[in-house]
């Protein structure tokens, strides 16, 4: 991969990455075609990172299909796919992270605290293997994207990043790997986190700037579904992620809920 990237850039071509865990879906190809609008040539990787799980989260269940990602791919234009073996990554006795000191530490870093970690210490590992030019991340992943815009600006890496809007279903509901493991009834109850930003957008359009009361409607909204189990929801700071207690100019509203044994996020900027 290394190789063909140097080759790639000593014939001016320009290198667009967008790295997945795969299992992909129409948010993802949403990536692929941003992509292809600011380079010559498409790099995909498919890499399901454990570092960036938990104890007792979905790394073993977490869904994988490859050949389909390869054949859907095949059709947008990507050029190269990417699929590391785990022990390639990270080889006996690897002992290097990459941490943050503070955007970890709110929102999903709370209830998983190395998951952060590992993101930006994967992240690292593939943009020094693909060598691309930008790389593009989508915003449903929004503190995901605020940890890499920080980490390659501190780290003066020469690579342009590039967030994606939300990709979502007709329903609303945000589009995510994980939605395979909903069923019936917990996709119904999963259009609660979508609806509770739209109402929360509605009160502070009819005058309600108290983050609390607005976060306290939403927790009602959510706790009306069945199988809803609040990890947190969030009003904070765009950049910062810090919590805003009165809402003076547009913020970031964040939650993450369980449905059922789905964990799902999702995210609104209110204004």
């Amino acid at each position: 991969m290394q190789s063909l990237s140097d080759l790639l850039k000593h014939e001016k071509k320009r290198i667009a990455f967008v790295p997945t865990m795969g299992f992909l879906h129409k948010g993802h190809l949403s990536l692929m075609k941003e992509g292809l609008r600011h380079a010559d040539y498409l790099v995909l990787s498919i890499f399901v990172n454990p570092a960036q799980f938990g104890p007792g989260e979905d790394l073993e269940s977490y869904p994988r299909n490859f050949k389909k990602d390869a054949d859907l791919v095949e059709k947008e234009g990507v050029n190269v796919i990417f699929a590391p073996d785990a022990k390639d990554i990270y080889p006996e006795h690897f002992q290097t992270y990459i941490t943050l000191n503070d955007l970890p530490h709110h929102l999903c870093g709370i209830s998983r605290p190395n998951h952060f970690r590992g993101v930006a210490t994967i992240v690292t590992k593939l943009f020094n293997i693909v060598k691309p030019h930008t790389a593009i991340f989508g915003q449903k992943d929004f503190q995901q994207l605020a940890v890499i815009k920080q980490m390659v600006s501190d780290l003066n890496l020469d690579i342009e990043i590039i967030g994606a809007p939300i990709i979502r279903e007709d329903d609303g509901l945000a589009m995510s790997s994980r939605n395979v493991y909903l069923s019936v009834d917990e996709r119904q109850s999963a259009l609660s986190l979508f609806k509770a930003l739209n109402n929360s957008q509605k009160l502070l359009k009819s005058g309600e700037t108290d983050a609390s009361k607005i976060i306290n409607e939403a927790v009602k909204l959510i706790n009306s579904y069945k199988k809803t189990l609040i990890d947190y929801i969030a009003v904070c700071d765009p950049e910062t992620l810090t919590d805003i207690k009165k809402i003076e100019k547009p913020v970031l509203m964040a939650l993450a809920v369980k449905i059922g044994k789905t964990r799902l996020i999702d995210n609104m900027i209110l204004n």
